[in-house]
């Protein structure tokens, strides 16, 4: 009797063992080794190791579970517990979105840190209504123009197949006068060989993991903007953790923002001098190119302005200040 009972109380204690054990999905759009899909992978490494494994969180990445566009709303819906998104993506949800994608509002890697400092209240009370809750942030390199001719002004791109992969990158397209493609990263490399697009605005990690090389021979580095991934999750799933599990999370989550910035800033020159070493050009913009870029820049931030309203205008008053 001794001994069933023994037996009935071990059963009873791995079934609350296995209870508390949660499980997330966590979809990423792209490849194993971009930056942000390894500081991703190491922030679940972290909380394996800082919960004993009472947190097991995996990584979906190169949209494999969920598309690009999919992904925010997966948490939102609790289809996936957490997921990284491309903010600017989801502008036309909320002006908010776009702050970051806005081109020559920040430029540089201080200028994106104070710009995020100024609009992540705004911006977590946006997620928060929707049921999501950020757990970090982190930038991609600044954005370059890739084109398969030489430029030297805006004119050179008017009717060009233009890659846009969100609502600012269409409203370049529409301005400068190319001829927007929507493609998402995880189709890029054939959208590029088959000649589906000739041209698109990104980062130099973008061009170096789908191997834009190979198609595109020039890379005008207009750091434009620094666009920001978020990694969120869904505030109910990260409501059911227990005290000491959540700050697991967070801290690890924290751990991972600083890792992140500090690696791309590592990587924008890494990135510049791989694809130089594979064929690709890299252009100082000419001043008439620059001007014409910054032109459609300000038509984007007053644009930006008029749709943002008062909350809009109060963070990047808050930014300017700073």
């Amino acid at each position: 009797m001794i001994h069933k009972f023994g037996i009935a109380l071990a059963g009873l204690t791995l079934g609350a063992a296995a209870f508390a054990q949660a499980k997330w999905d966590l979809p990423t759009a792209y490849p194993p080794a971009n930056y942000h899909t390894e500081n991703i992978v190491q922030f679940a490494k972290d909380v394996d190791a800082a919960t004993g494994g009472k947190l097991k969180i995996t990584v979906h990445s190169n949209a494999s579970l969920f598309k690009a566009p999919e992904i925010k709303r997966a948490v939102q819906s609790g289809q996936a517990q957490a997921g990284e998104i491309l903010l600017a993506n989801f502008a036309n949800e909320n002006p908010i979105y776009a702050l970051d994608g806005v081109p020559f509002l920040a430029t540089t890697y201080p200028e994106a840190k104070k710009l995020y400092g100024a609009s992540k209240p705004a911006m977590e009370k946006l997620l928060s209504a929707q049921g999501i809750k950020v757990l970090f942030m982190v930038p991609w390199a600044p954005q370059g123009i890739y084109s398969k001719k030489e430029i030297g002004s805006v004119a050179d791109l008017r009717g060009i197949k233009w890659r846009a992969y969100s609502p600012a990158t269409a409203k370049i397209a529409e301005l400068i006068g190319a001829q927007p493609v929507q493609i998402q990263q995880a189709e890029l490399s054939a959208a590029m060989a088959t000649g589906v697009i000739e041209s698109y605005m990104s980062s130099g990690s973008t061009g170096y993991d789908t191997k834009t090389y190979e198609s595109i021979k020039n890379f005008y580095d207009t750091q434009a903007w620094i666009p920001k991934n978020a990694v969120l999750v869904n505030a109910k799933a990260f409501d059911t953790l227990d005290p000491v599990t959540k700050d697991a999370v967070t801290k690890a989550a924290a751990e991972a923002e600083v890792r992140g910035w500090k690696t791309a800033q590592e990587k924008n020159d890494e990135y510049k001098r791989l694809l130089t070493e594979r064929g690709m050009k890299i252009h100082k913009p000419s001043p008439k190119l620059d001007a014409d870029m910054r032109q459609v820049g300000g038509i984007m931030q007053a644009d930006w302005l008029k749709v943002a309203g008062p909350d809009g205008a109060a963070i990047v008053d808050a930014y300017k200040k700073n």
